[in-house]
């Protein structure tokens, strides 16, 4: 029995992608929602992809007896998206009756286009699908995560730390999530929530995709880690992430975990 038995989380962007040609986890947040699984707790996987969520679903029930509740929802600019993200909780509350764990991993954005060619439309893309969902998740999981104590993991980037090149509203989005989340961690201190960020560098099928289609541009923007490996979104990314929900971890509230390769720093 996990530690996280009984408890519920919710993943967005937790959709089951293509696996890796090792078999393994193929996005973060599907990688996070196995971590997860592994630990007994119940999930809530959001995302705009109906059938990866089934699959999710299907997928995590079976292998590991746990409750999935998927709910497609996105956040752009031509939504309501506060009413889509209290449809989330008020789902969530309904079939589970807690929020222990929030997870806002979600995001959609234009790489490889430069700044000065950079739409609107593109930037609002970034910002929607990560910095604003990030704030409305946040929000309106706020006054359940106080009745739990409960935990809240962003995600942001090394594109944001670093000024990685065609990436000016992904690193904006990301940006924006580490300033909200510092805050957040200075203000729910008070009501017991953990709140912090991690800056992963994974190895998904996206990336392994593009190395196989167009190695050069590949070589040209994703550098290998100093400790030789990408990160593994389930056996690395996916175990922080559980372990940012235990309560030996509250003192690490407001911090920025960046996760390269299987090292952790909190700068």
């Amino acid at each position: 029995m996990g530690f996280l038995q009984g408890k519920t989380a919710i993943i967005t962007g937790g959709g089951r992608a293509k696996p890796l040609k090792d078999g393994s986890a193929g996005s973060i947040g599907y990688g996070i929602a196995i971590a997860y699984a592994k630990e007994g707790a119940n999930l809530v996987l959001t995302g705009r992809n109906e059938q990866k969520l089934l699959d999710a679903k299907e997928e995590l029930e079976r292998l590991y007896g746990i409750q999935v509740l998927t709910v497609v929802a996105d956040i752009n600019a031509g939504d309501d998206n506060e009413a889509t993200v209290q449809r989330v909780v008020d789902k969530t509350i309904e079939a589970f009756g807690r929020i222990d764990v929030l997870i806002n991993n979600a995001q959609a954005s234009a790489s490889g286009v430069t700044l000065a060619n950079h739409t609107t439309d593109q930037f609002n893309l970034a910002m929607y699908s990560g910095l604003y969902s990030a704030f409305y998740y946040m929000k309106a999981c706020y006054p359940h995560l106080c009745k739990t104590k409960g935990s809240v993991i962003n995600f942001a980037s090394g594109a944001g730390l670093f000024g990685n090149y065609g990436q000016c509203a992904y690193a904006a989005a990301k940006e924006g999530i580490r300033g909200l989340t510092r805050v957040a961690a200075t203000e729910w201190g008070k009501d017991g929530i953990n709140v912090n960020v991690v800056c992963p560098l994974a190895w998904t099928s996206q990336l392994e995709q593009w190395k196989d289609y167009n190695p050069e541009a590949f070589a040209a923007n994703v550098h290998m880690p100093p400790m030789g490996h990408y990160g593994n979104s389930e056996l690395e990314i996916g175990r922080v992430c559980v372990q940012l929900a235990s309560p030996d971890f509250k003192y690490m509230s407001g911090e920025t975990l960046t996760l390269e390769g299987g090292m952790g720093q909190r700068p």
